[in-house]
């Protein structure tokens, strides 16, 4: 009973309950000014998500008993070196991308739940707790980014992935910043509206 509702909570916490684009506001500079392709938002999933999970997972070995600033300087140094490799694979999976995300790309080596969130959050966990819970809290923003991606390539450029499709209404704002913020505060609006009917409903249900 426990392991399922400590899943449970880790679904809640990273895809809803905390999404860290949506409800934290973390992160959202990549979504808001690269976010407005699929292919750029895959480049993106692929690179956070790559990053993210090897970085913590390898961090979480890091001795307790160094200094905090000790400890956040090697989580940032583990982290960089775990870009180096990402960087070159996604050169060859995503070239065209890469060129458009720029100075982007490396800032995803330091972020916020690298840097903040592990301490705080992560490595107070148990170790197969703290993997659960991260996995969800990457796919939280991994969700937000392909909404984001697919949503704005197909209203703002009429394509999907790149391919032609048939739309009636082309919004080419939304592939600009400005587009991308106000997507981004819609979909803010309309996760706190989901998040506050799922809490009600569970409230009901204990």
């Amino acid at each position: 009973g426990g392991t399922v509702k400590n899943t449970r909570n880790s679904v809640f916490d990273g895809i809803l309950g905390d999404n860290m684009v949506l409800s934290s506001l973390m992160m959202i500079s990549p979504v808001i000014i690269c976010g407005d392709t699929l292919k750029n938002a895959l480049a993106l999933i692929f690179a956070f998500t790559s990053i993210t999970f090897i970085s913590m997972l390898i961090g979480s070995f890091v001795p307790k008993k160094l200094p905090y600033t000790a400890r956040i300087i090697i989580y940032a140094a583990i982290s960089s070196l775990v870009y180096i490799p990402v960087r070159f694979a996604a050169e060859g999976f995503y070239p065209e991308s890469i060129e458009r995300i720029g100075i982007y790309y490396p800032l995803l080596a330091v972020n916020s739940l690298i840097v903040l969130q592990s301490e705080a959050k992560f490595y107070r966990m148990k170790r197969s707790r703290m993997i659960g819970s991260l996995v969800f809290y990457i796919l939280g923003f991994d969700a937000v980014m392909l909404i984001t991606g697919f949503v704005r390539e197909l209203f703002a450029y009429g394509t999907i992935n790149s391919r032609i499709v048939s739309i009636d209404t082309l919004i080419s704002g939304l592939g600009k910043p400005f587009g991308g913020f106000i997507f981004l505060g819609l979909m803010c609006g309309v996760y706190r509206c989901i998040r506050s009917a799922f809490r009600a409903k569970n409230r009901n249900m204990s």
